[in-house]
């Protein structure tokens, strides 16, 4: 078993972990859950914006110069399966862009085919990626629980199916992806990982983000930045060590 899908396989059941947690959370602690979620959002978008800018973008580039237009494609194929969910689940509200439990679902599985593609490049764009979708995966639980409340479940249902969901479905993702991207050329791993940060701008410029904004609270400001400073911090020990 190789370094790099023990860093993914690590990576997908502590996602899965945390997003269990946050609909634990949600369901026996509904007012402590709803208030850490805005500054998790926060914080993960720090994470998530400056990790594919500073590391995984340039570092797709030199393997494949086409990978800067690969991310582009990413942000649209997020940009219009959100467009496409939202019209035929016939909502209003986003939850990260996902209004049922369907899209959410979605974009579990792209969060784990993330995990693989980004070890496979590198553990150091692996673990700055993995750490913002880690954290951001909380919130996500707590809202597709409260999605699924919506639609008419069950407390216990909503719980259970959630789980099934939104926290099951990352390592799926993760393992279905990993065969596949192992044997890759270098070349087209660059526009994998390019694709993949693509994913991740768009998660954090139009899902967490915008979220947080409506629930603004005090000091979601300084998650935010602090957030940015953890993924700086770590792609500069990496150059300076």
């Amino acid at each position: 078993m190789s370094d790099t899908f023990i860093w993914i396989a690590a990576f997908a059941f502590v996602a899965a972990f945390f997003n269990a947690l946050g609909i634990l959370a949600i369901f026996r602690h509904k007012k402590w859950a709803e208030g850490i979620k805005t500054h998790l959002m926060c914080f993960a978008a720090g994470v998530l914006i400056s990790a594919p800018l500073m590391l995984a973008l340039p570092v797709a580039i030199e393997k494949n110069f086409y990978a800067g237009s690969a991310a582009l494609v990413g942000f649209l194929f997020m940009f219009l399966s959100n467009k496409i969910i939202k019209q035929h689940t016939k909502k209003e509200t986003l939850t990260f862009g996902m209004t049922a439990a369907e899209g959410i679902g979605i974009h579990s599985l792209v969060d784990g085919i993330i995990y693989t593609v980004t070890f496979s490049v590198s553990i150091l764009v692996g673990i700055l990626s993995g750490i913002g979708l880690v954290i951001h995966e909380f919130a996500e639980g707590v809202i597709t629980y409260l999605v699924l409340r919506e639609g008419g479940l069950k407390e216990r249902s909503a719980a259970l199916y959630a789980f099934f969901v939104a926290s099951l479905t990352t390592p799926i993702g993760a393992f279905v992806a990993y065969p596949f991207i192992s044997g890759m050329s270098s070349s087209d791993l660059g526009l994998m990982l390019g694709f993949s940060a693509g994913v991740l701008i768009y998660v954090s410029s139009s899902h967490l983000l915008p979220q947080a904004r409506k629930e603004d609270k005090k000091h979601s400001f300084i998650a935010f930045l602090a957030g940015v400073a953890l993924a700086l911090f770590i792609v500069l020990s990496k150059f300076i060590g």
